[in-house]
């Protein structure tokens, strides 16, 4: 498998472009409901204790589409690593 666009045809370039800008567009639009789930999430980490990590995943699989819970959890997981 080649990743090098050089390669690829025109419609497969296209097709990649257009995933690209869409992408874009779900992250521009939602970075900032991305970080409200996520300093809710994080803020239950002293409630919830030892059970904190199972809860935190059960509520990042509910949540959809699957690209924004992938934004909430690199939030979840840049506000873990600055509390340490």
């Amino acid at each position: 498998m080649s990743f090098n666009l050089a390669d690829k045809t025109l419609a497969e370039r296209a097709a990649l472009e257009d995933e690209k800008s869409r992408l874009f567009d779900l992250w521009q639009s939602n970075l900032g409901k991305a970080k409200g789930d996520a300093a809710r999430l994080f803020g239950e980490r002293s409630k919830r204790k030892g059970r904190w990590s199972e809860w935190v995943r059960a509520e990042l699989d509910g949540m959809s589409p699957p690209e924004y819970a992938n934004m909430v959890r690199s939030e979840v997981n840049r506000l873990m690593a600055a509390s340490k």
